[in-house]
């Protein structure tokens, strides 16, 4: 099954779908509403709120804004240099532990919002990645356990703000620009994929140029070993998001670099997961 989460004249939903094409959902305050993603996982209902949501009216996804998958996750973690391509062309070596950063809620937008250029930077990076989305809760959770914490995945666009990430050692600040994180459209639950969603095909295409083109299967460590990793410090939750990484071809790769400007449409494809579209503009 697929969801999303929407808002539409003021209230916010979730749809569902078992095609991609036909959606059927219910808005808060519908009889029977399941409540959000976060909400479903931490009840276990992902099946029920589905069957549930299918019983709802028709939702046309012309007419609705597009929200996160999830919109208040406990914990959003980031994996960087997790495709050996990425850290060669950024001059790193590959790292034997995964580098890990936070992202926070507040610099989360949905497909179709704008990403915000900050108007004290012109390096506006672009960072194709897949989301994993913890379903069971644990800690200290073994590699050979660890898929079975994972309900889903989605798409995530890691606007990176170059300048501001790279003058200190912690990538925090640049990361965390409002209005950058661009994420969705869809919540696929982890039945739709190959276990750990390897095999495939994630694509940066801006304005129709591609720009990233590599395979999930090229991640350094896995989404089972990332799991297993990050669970051995601290316990995961229903809804924590873990972004995995980008492959090479960032903005800052290119020679010239590229970077995102107003007025672009950048579009972060995986196989079988979804096409996450966002316009550019700039911070007024």
């Amino acid at each position: 099954m697929r969801f999303i989460a929407f808002k539409e004249d003021g209230k916010l939903g979730m749809a569902v779908s078992q095609d991609g094409k036909t959606w059927k959902g219910l808005k808060v305050g519908d009889p029977g509403y399941p409540g959000n993603l976060e909400e479903i996982l931490r009840a276990g209902e992902i099946v029920e709120a589905g069957k549930v949501l299918l019983q709802g009216r028709s939702v046309d996804l012309a007419e609705i804004e597009f929200l996160p998958p999830v919109s208040n996750a406990s914990k959003v973690i980031c994996v960087g240099l997790n495709y050996a391509d990425h850290a060669a062309e950024g001059g790193s070596k590959v790292p034997d532990y995964p580098t890990v950063f936070a992202r926070f809620n507040s610099s989360l937008i949905g497909h179709g919002a704008p990403l915000v250029c900050p108007k004290v930077s012109e390096q506006f990076d672009y960072e194709a990645e897949m989301v994993a989305i913890i379903g069971k809760g644990g800690r200290a959770i073994s590699e050979a356990e660890a898929l079975s914490h994972v309900a889903g995945y989605s798409v995530f666009n890691d606007g990176s703000v170059r300048d501001y990430q790279l003058r200190t050692p912690q990538w925090t600040i640049g990361k965390n620009f409002d209005g950058t994180g661009a994420f969705g459209p869809a919540f696929v639950t982890a039945d739709e994929l190959e276990p750990g969603a390897t095999g495939l095909r994630i694509q940066t295409r801006l304005n129709g140029r591609v720009l990233q083109d590599a395979s999930t299967s090229d991640l350094v460590f896995s989404v089972a070993r990332l799991v297993s990793l990050i669970s051995a410090a601290m316990t995961l939750e229903p809804g924590d998001v873990i972004v995995t990484g980008t492959p090479a071809g960032v903005g800052l790769g290119h020679k010239p670099p590229i970077f995102m400007k107003e007025g672009d449409v950048c579009e972060i494809e995986i196989e079988k997961i979804g096409l996450l579209s966002n316009p550019v503009v700039k911070e007024k």
